[in-house]
Order: structure tokens, then C-alpha cells, then sequence
């Protein structure tokens, strides 16, 4: 089932906030949280992870019913790439390199910020990339 392509993009939003007071605090329990996020929208679909649970909830009720829609999966390939950065980002502020710590939550709130901005999801594209490269190779 399609979802509502606000959504993810609201997810985005917060995500890219999240990230950016991570980056200034450099709080490990903070980048904990996201990768939880990430990792449920990972497992069970954006719908299923907090922001959307909260857009879905709170922010939808309020704007109205959807006019445009997607398909689930490259969001839900997207949570798993920032899965992966905030995974790198958590061992670099709990174990270090504390610039893999940085680097990892600085490149995550960079592919954030585009889908929050300007609609541009890179995990999307990734997804979109990933499944025509196997279709030839096949």
C-alpha cells in the first residue's frame, strides 16, 4: 500500500533536527534515539517508526488527507542507510574516532536536510539505483 509522501519528509525534518543537536552536543544517547528511529522505520516501514507514528497521529489529522503518494519501500531502504550512518556515527562518539563519530551524523543530517528541504530523498535514489543494477544483472 502506497503511503502518503508527506510523511517521510516530516520524518525528515525531525531527523534533521535531531541530527543537527547531535552534531552541536555531541550527545551519543541523542544519536542512540535516532538510530532506534531509523531502525524501526528500517524493520517495519516509515509508518511504522515514531515520526510516523507521530506525523500520522498529530501532524496528518491537521493538514488534511494526502493528494500525493509512494511506494513504501525507498523510504523504508532510506531508514536503513541512515541506520548504517547512525550506527558508525554511535561506535564514533562511544568508542571512537570521534570523527567518524561526526562525519557519519554530519553525512546523515546532510540527506536529511535534502529530503526535509527539497523533497531529494538519496536513499531513495540508492533504492532506485540498487534495484536497476540487479535487474541487469540478472
Amino acid at each position: 500500500m502506497d503511503i502518503d509522501v508527506r510523511g517521510p519528509r516530516f520524518g525528515a525534518a525531525v531527523t534533521t533536527l535531531v541530527l543537527a543537536v547531535v552534531l552541536v552536543t555531541g550527545s551519543a544517547w541523542l544519536l542512540a534515539w535516532q538510530l532506534l528511529a531509523f531502525a524501526l522505520g528500517a524493520a517495519g516501514g516509515v509508518a511504522r517508526s515514531p515520526y510516523g507514528w507521530l506525523f500520522r497521529t498529530v501532524v496528518r489529522p491537521r493538514i488534511g488527507p494526502p493528494t500525493e503518494f509512494e511506494a513504501p519501500q525507498p523510504p523504508q531502504f532510506a531508514q536503513t542507510v541512515g541506520l548504517v550512518f547512525a550506527v558508525l556515527g554511535l561506535v564514533g562518539y562511544t568508542a571512537g574516532p570521534q570523527w567518524l563519530g561526526l562525519a557519519a551524523t554530519g553525512a546523515a543530517l546532510a540527506a536529511a536536510f535534502l529530503n526535509a528541504a527539497f523533497g531529494y530523498c538519496l536513499g531513495c535514489e540508492l533504492y532506485l539505483l540498487v534495484r536497476r543494477v540487479g535487474v541487469r544483472a540478472e
